[in-house]
């Protein structure tokens, strides 16, 4: 398995790298933004570590660069440890997780464990279910002609449903997908989120495209109600 470690702190990148060379990872370590895209958008990684604050370019711009050049080998961002905004925004441009400094190797070896599981499946330029479109790259979403505003939890369950229309996804799926494995709070919040895109995407049109299956989950109907 192989990863990309975009990390300016020489001797953070140093104890990360050895940590998971011992584990079987090969490792390489870019200490700036400019050389990190470079690696990421022409080698090939089964997962990228990428600091925030980077000499060059931000870990921001360069995350943002990789998908809208359609590179979507799963990216962990690092984070400050008080970093709610930087979070939030991560996951707006795309990351598939983060992770808060300081922090445990072992809490970061299972993050990298669990995305590397995951993989970087396929994923398509715009995702569709009639005439409700989602685009990863640019992060829209339009229902016929009009554009819907989305927070970045609203776009993900949306962006997980549309991957798997026509398939009930059980809560604890999509809290695996959306939220991640390691989430601890209520599972209920996947029923809120649900609620809160149904207003956004269905009322207003006078369409149920999310489904409730009882005692299974969500499905979102391929013709998009």
């Amino acid at each position: 398995m192989r990863v990309l470690l975009v990390e300016d702190e020489h001797r953070l990148a140093q104890a990360v790298a050895r940590g998971l060379s011992a584990d079987g990872f090969t490792v390489d370590i870019e200490g700036d933004g400019t050389n990190g895209l470079w690696r990421a958008t022409e080698q090939l990684y089964d997962v990228v570590v990428l600091d925030i604050m980077l000499p060059g370019l931000s870990g921001y711009e360069v995350l943002k660069r990789m998908r809208a050049g359609q590179v979507w080998t799963p990216v962990l961002m690092l984070t400050a440890k008080d970093g709610e905004y930087d979070q939030a925004d991560a996951l707006d441009l795309g990351a598939d997780d983060y992770l808060t400094k300081p922090f445990s190797y072992v809490v970061l070896l299972a993050h990298l464990r669990a995305l590397v599981r995951r993989g970087a499946p396929a994923r398509p330029v715009v995702l569709s279910a009639g005439d409700l479109i989602l685009d990863p790259a640019t992060r829209r979403c339009h229902r016929g002609q009009d554009e819907i505003a989305l927070t970045a939890r609203e776009f993900a369950l949306l962006e997980c449903l549309l991957r798997r229309r026509e398939e009930v996804l059980s809560k604890r799926e999509i809290l695996a997908n959306v939220w991640d494995e390691f989430y601890e709070g209520d599972p209920n919040i996947v029923e809120v989120y649900v609620g809160y895109l149904r207003k956004k995407i269905d009322v207003p049109y006078a369409r149920k495209s999310i489904e409730t299956v009882r005692g299974a989950g969500y499905r979102l109907r391929g013709d998009g109600g």
